[in-house]
């Protein structure tokens, strides 16, 4: 676990067709628009405080491989704050191409299951600009969109980049994603006190209690949750909630 590391709240955008959407459970038919213009909602969150912008290409998850790359450099452009961004990253071409966008650090997630000498490998190219996404049902990952769970623990794949340079592990409980029914939080600290590696927490992040239990985690290695539909539909407060976070 780091405990030298603040507490962040990160806003999140989904891009589908080079709109911002939010997904429920992570199923493509079940997305709720949220408008054309990520790059003007990604500034409206930087403006209410946020210092971190989570970017995920789920159509690029989809296709296993890089999507929206428009709308990505837009929001790139558009912020002085560090974007991450994740989705169909298979390569360290695709990679590279990602970060030449502007995007400040990747999150390789089904990849880091399939073959995860590459997030080792990206770790030695990139330092400090990649994170490993981890996506969980029942504790179990899951990966190509959350379609196949694997028989591999979300705590023994994060084990395995104990040592690669990863800079923070984003975990997902499926279950709880774009519910609005709050996160796991004692799973992810089980994860986040197994590993030396800063966890952020993702899904159901929906109320300003959700983001206070996910800070006092800050000692077990939690250094951040990602919020996403709450801020959007307003069940959370975002900049009433960054002063919560600190």
């Amino acid at each position: 676990m780091n405990i030298d590391t603040p507490f962040e709240l990160i806003p999140a955008i989904d891009l589908k067709g080079g709109h911002c959407v939010r997904l429920k459970q992570g199923r493509m038919d079940d997305a709720t628009d949220y408008g054309d213009d990520p790059a003007a909602m990604a500034l409206h969150w930087q403006r209410l405080g946020a210092r971190r912008m989570h970017v995920v290409d789920l159509d690029g998850a989809f296709a296993g491989k890089p999507a929206n790359r428009e709308a990505i450099r837009a929001i790139c452009e558009a912020l002085t704050i560090p974007v991450q961004l994740g989705g169909g990253l298979r390569d360290l071409s695709m990679i590279e191409g990602t970060l030449n966008l502007g995007v400040e650090r990747v999150i390789l997630g089904s990849v880091a299951v399939s073959n995860p000498s590459l997030v080792e490998e990206a770790c030695k190219a990139f330092p400090g600009r990649v994170c490993v996404g981890i996506d969980a049902k029942a504790g179990m990952v899951a990966v190509h969109g959350w379609d196949d769970v694997t028989d591999v623990s979300a705590v023994n794949l994060a084990r395995q980049f104990e040592d690669a340079g990863v800079s923070a592990i984003i975990y997902t409980d499926i279950s709880r994603d774009g519910m609005l029914s709050g996160p796991n939080i004692e799973e992810t600290a089980n994860l986040a006190r197994a590993v030396s590696i800063p966890v952020i927490v993702s899904g159901g992040v929906a109320t300003m209690a959700d983001v206070t239990a996910c800070a006092a985690h800050v000692a077990d290695g939690i250094c951040g949750a990602i919020t996403g539909r709450a801020i959007y539909e307003g069940t959370l407060d975002f900049a009433a909630a960054m002063k919560v976070a600190g």
